[in-house]
């Protein structure tokens, strides 16, 4: 069919490295060109579909989430929370990389930043597991994997994309996610402490680790855990929107960083600017990707994939395991973003169709997503990791050591396939 011709070259030209809003827009133009049934007509809604986007309140949280990580990548957080953890792990082999993971997850819970998570902990962690001792791929593993937990504890940027194209609450999307996120935090710290067991010569204890004092400890630990829980908690507790705790979120970061004295103008700017970027960039994708949905709905794409797995394989299960390992398999070579907007529209109507809780099935792509920014060779994580650690450690080890954490999280979106109550404990 052409709409799969049509699918086939978007993916051809995304994995040559053509910019996506690029490919998106182009291909429907071309196509709506090519295609004489379809016509430039198909386009005659686009402004409306765009006055929609630009209006729609879910999405401005997205700009705000990002501005108030990147307040926090400049606040000095994540280097008072770890030397805090690792002054409190000190003593435990094994120490100094759970307390990098309990780190990130406090990072993603405050942040949802995946890009400043790990660069600061490649910067801050990694000097000190190396001089540790400790072994390179787990150290460099532990990193990449601990900054990715972003990608599934709210406030999480794929989540907001998630609920706005599957239509489905945010707070719901983010009030499912703490306990498959909560799950994922578990396994890497039970993997990291059984490694270390096993092979005590590749996480031994970290003697150079300065030693701080239990209200240094607390005084770390409690001011993001407020922007956290004030941040989050007025979500799950329905006093304000995912856009407006955004907004909050933003001022709590602010003055957090008042509170460490990294406040200043430059970091304003520097977050300003950063926020404007990385928005603009999710939202021209945004609008190419509707542009391309237009045509593709148009030569029949979605209903042939409906008709495909609803009528021709009519099994729920297949249908998610296909879906998820597509979703992996391209996490390999192309970016969360163009999976959200390109692969999961297609999957929605087969969704509904089945009658697929919209709630769980976003949260296992989304667990799955995560994994893209693992997966070489275009893991992002992966170069974020290798741009801040520079010759300190090599792509094969890196490569090496992400392997058990990329298991990690299949076994941990297995448990969610099986124990859907992870989604709904908290809804």
């Amino acid at each position: 069919m052409i709409s799969m011709l049509m699918f086939v070259v978007v993916l051809a030209l995304l994995m040559v490295g053509i910019p996506v809003a690029f490919v998106f827009g182009s291909v429907a133009i071309a196509f709506a060109f090519l295609v004489p049934e379809v016509g430039f007509d198909v386009f005659s809604v686009l402004s409306f579909r765009i006055y929609g986007i630009m209006s729609n309140t879910t999405l401005m949280a997205v700009p705000l989430f990002i501005a108030m990580g990147l307040v926090l990548e400049k606040s000095l957080m994540a280097e008072k929370l770890l030397i805090a953890m690792s002054s409190a792990f000190r003593t435990v082999r094994g120490g100094l990389a759970v307390s990098v993971v309990l780190v990130g997850a406090m990072l993603a819970a405050s942040t949802g930043v995946v890009s400043a998570s790990v660069v600061m902990m490649s910067v801050i962690a990694l000097p000190l597991m190396l001089r540790a001792g400790y072994d390179k791929g787990l150290a460099a593993g532990t990193i990449a994997s601990s900054g990715t937990l972003g990608q599934i504890i709210p406030p999480s940027i794929i989540l907001i994309i998630l609920g706005d194209v599957m239509n489905v609450s945010v707070g719901e999307l983010f009030m499912g996610a703490v306990l498959p996120g909560l799950v994922l935090v578990g396994l890497y710290v039970v993997y990291i402490l059984i490694f270390s067991y096993l092979r005590p010569d590749a996480a031994p204890v970290a003697k150079n680790v300065k030693e701080v004092s239990f209200k240094e400890i607390i005084m770390a630990i409690v001011p993001p855990m407020l922007l956290m829980v004030s941040v989050l908690g007025s979500i799950f507790a329905g006093i304000a929107s995912p856009t407006e705790s955004a907004a909050f979120g933003v001022i709590g970061a602010i003055l957090l960083s008042a509170y460490n004295r990294s406040l200043n103008f430059e970091m304003l700017k520097y977050a300003t600017l950063g926020s404007v970027k990385l928005s603009g960039m999710i939202f021209m994708i945004l609008i190419a990707a509707t542009a391309f949905s237009l045509v593709f709905n148009e030569l029949g794409g979605s209903d042939f994939i409906l008709e495909f797995f609803s009528q021709d394989i009519g099994d729920v299960w297949i249908f998610i395991a296909v879906a998820m390992i597509s979703i992996f398999i391209l996490g390999f070579f192309i970016d969360f973003i163009e999976i959200s907007f390109i692969i999961v529209p297609i999957l929605v109507p087969v969704m509904h169709a089945f009658g697929i809780d919209p709630v769980w099935f976003a949260i296992l792509i989304a667990l799955n997503l995560q994994a893209s920014f693992l997966t070489p060779p275009f893991g992002l994580s992966l170069f974020f990791l290798k741009g801040a650690a520079g010759d300190s450690i090599k792509t094969t080890e890196i490569y090496r050591g992400i392997i058990p954490f990329i298991l990690l999280q299949f076994l941990a979106l297995v448990l969610v396939m099986i124990f859907p109550d992870l989604v709904f404990a908290f809804i």
